[in-house]
């Protein structure tokens, strides 16, 4: 296995796609196997089986949670936040949703709270609940392990891959902002850290 896959998915083991992202995350972890097996899933109910070559324009995928599953995701489908083929959705379930942009199919598939239990059923002979679920979520029939729902989704012009639609400056700070991401509050055009406020605090310089 190469630092980057090259082979189809279809050509590709559970094995090797974990071990390539278990070496991208930094350390194996049930969120790893969770996350390459959702990927794998994803992909098939959606028919893509290139993701990283030919197909690569056809992916899109959002992620509902910033865990080590979505570090999975990333590495198995390529998609990631720089390409704008991975959108991140601040809700805190560990659930994402593939997109195939080419045929319009998308599949949401969500990581059931049933299966931390069951992992006793699947590996009783492993000591220690984390290293227990990570063993039993490899074997664990994708039924048990996953809720899989056929949905429809519009994904925003101002969200999809490519050049941005339009950059325009607030009126405040003077930022540039990209990919319609502007609000227009009292007849101006501001930045978001205008309109709402700052995740940071400017320091004062001497």
């Amino acid at each position: 296995m190469t630092a980057r896959l090259t082979k189809a998915l279809s050509d590709t083991s559970f094995e090797e796609l974990l071990d390539e992202s278990t070496r991208i995350h930094g350390h194996i972890c049930a969120g790893q196997v969770i996350g390459v097996r959702m990927s794998m899933v994803g992909l098939r109910e959606i028919g893509i089986d290139d993701p990283k070559g030919a197909q690569r324009k056809s992916l899109y995928v959002l992620v509902e949670i910033d865990r080590c599953a979505t570090d999975a995701i990333q590495s198995v489908t390529g998609c990631c936040l720089g390409k704008r083929s991975l959108k991140w959705l601040d809700y805190g379930i560990m659930a994402a949703t593939f997109v195939n942009l080419a045929t319009g199919k998308a599949v949401r598939i969500t990581a059931r709270e049933e299966a931390r239990e069951l992992a006793r059923k699947y590996k009783p002979e492993v000591a220690g609940k984390y290293q227990q679920q990570l063993e039993a979520y490899r074997v664990m029939p994708e039924e048990e392990l996953f809720t899989i729902e056929q949905v429809a989704i519009t994904i925003p012009d101002c969200d999809m891959p490519g050049r941005p639609l339009r950059r325009v400056q607030c009126e405040e700070c003077g930022d540039w902002v990209q990919d319609c991401r502007e609000v227009e509050q009292n007849n101006r055009t501001l930045c978001r850290s205008c309109a709402f406020g700052r995740y940071y605090e400017p320091l004062k310089t001497q």
